[in-house]
């Protein structure tokens, strides 16, 4: 076996132990910083998306050249921030598997993929294996919207195809994921005493709730989603509600899809204020509406004749395994590299029920993705 197991957990606890909320990725920053400077890095620095992130750090970029000039170069990329609750982490080992002391998420989702990073680079060095040029970018806030890698200057990096270490199989690559909006709402209606004159106030909840109950949410069809996740309004149980906000979002691997069932939640939002009714008459005033759509993430498509999926697959074929391609439905970082024209799938490191407390991960997924790893590094 090319791979030291202990060395990678080793690497994985101390990393796991080192706190990074988003927006706080600095300590990890630092480590990372330490640790791939003694690996003789061609370059090695931290850019300056914390301008645009509001982190306290940027991302880091490591370029190692290799010594095969005839190698496509390839990247590599993980997320160095975690979700909450995740300070404080103490980690547990039994056996061969890792989670959190209960109280805080583990931290694998994706500090699994740094350390299968390390290494695997680590690997290709003591055993003098060749390689071309290998680019790692660990980005910031990618659990609060992909902050870093939309912040990321991508026009340094040399790579045209990568890999995201960022989902929980190791037998699995994704080569579809969908595009999303943002979509964010402000119903103003009109305040009045719900006790004493409810029949002069415009209750903007109500309207809110009424076009909420008019459209479909939940499962679109098979590559679609819609959800309304955080609504927010309303100043005491006496007072009718003059204002509510409401924060949703739209998925589809469709680009027509997605700007269709966009349109259809805009639409019912805006019936729902022209179909307000003053039944009393004596509302000065209408309600209005505001709706805000942005784009959060590219979609991403790639085929299976990708040669980003070619050379996966024959690194897996080295090792006498076997990769499936398939199809998700959320985003990540990759979404952003793609739609920067760098082809990246997406491979697992075997993290498990990640973003909760009972988030835990097997040493030997790792050492399976970091064998997996040198293979697509080292294959010309």
């Amino acid at each position: 076996m090319l791979i030291n197991p202990e060395r990678l957990a080793d690497i994985f606890v101390q990393l796991c132990e080192t706190d990074s909320p988003s927006t706080q990725e600095g300590p990890v920053l630092t480590f990372l910083k330490n640790i791939f400077s003694g690996l003789g890095p061609t370059e090695i620095y931290e850019d300056g998306s914390a301008a645009q992130t509001g982190a306290e750090c940027g991302n880091l970029i490591v370029r190692f050249d290799g010594g095969c000039s005839q190698y496509p170069p390839v990247l590599f990329n993980c997320h160095m921030d975690t979700v909450k609750p995740g300070k404080g982490v103490r980690v547990i080992r039994d056996g061969s598997r890792f989670s959190s002391a209960g109280d805080t998420v583990l931290g694998g989702d994706d500090k699994s993929g740094i350390a299968i990073l390390i290494e695997a680079i680590r690997v290709i060095q003591e055993k003098n294996l060749d390689h071309g040029c290998v680019e790692f970018v660990f980005t910031t806030c990618e659990e609060t919207g992909l902050l870093g890698a939309k912040a990321l200057d991508h026009t340094k990096l040399r790579a045209r195809i990568g890999y995201a270490l960022d989902m929980d199989c190791v037998d699995q690559v994704i080569i579809n994921a969908p595009t999303a909006n943002k979509i964010s709402v402000e119903i103003t209606g009109k305040a009045a005493h719900a006790g004493l004159n409810p029949e002069q106030g415009i209750n903007a909840i109500q309207i809110a709730a009424q076009a909420i109950a008019s459209m479909k949410l939940g499962r679109l069809d098979h590559e679609s989603t819609a959800n309304f996740g955080i609504i927010a309004g309303g100043e005491a149980t006496n007072i009718v509600p003059p204002l509510v906000r409401l924060e949703g979002e739209a998925r589809s691997h469709s680009e027509e899809k997605l700007m269709r069932y966009t349109a259809a939640i805009e639409n019912a939002f805006q019936a729902a204020v022209d179909g307000w009714k003053d039944p009393a008459g004596k509302v000065d005033g209408k309600p209005s509406v505001k709706i805000t759509v942005t784009r959060e993430y590219p979609v991403l498509q790639l085929s299976p004749e990708s040669k980003v999926i070619k050379r996966v697959r024959k690194a897996a074929s080295a090792i006498n395994r076997t990769i499936t391609p398939v199809s998700t439905g959320g985003g990540s970082d990759a979404n952003i590299l793609n739609g920067y024209g760098i082809e990246t799938a997406i491979i697992g490191t075997g993290m498990k029920k990640v973003h909760t407390t009972d988030e835990y991960i097997d040493l030997e997924d790792m050492v399976r993705t970091a064998e997996l790893v040198v293979g697509i590094i080292t294959a010309p």
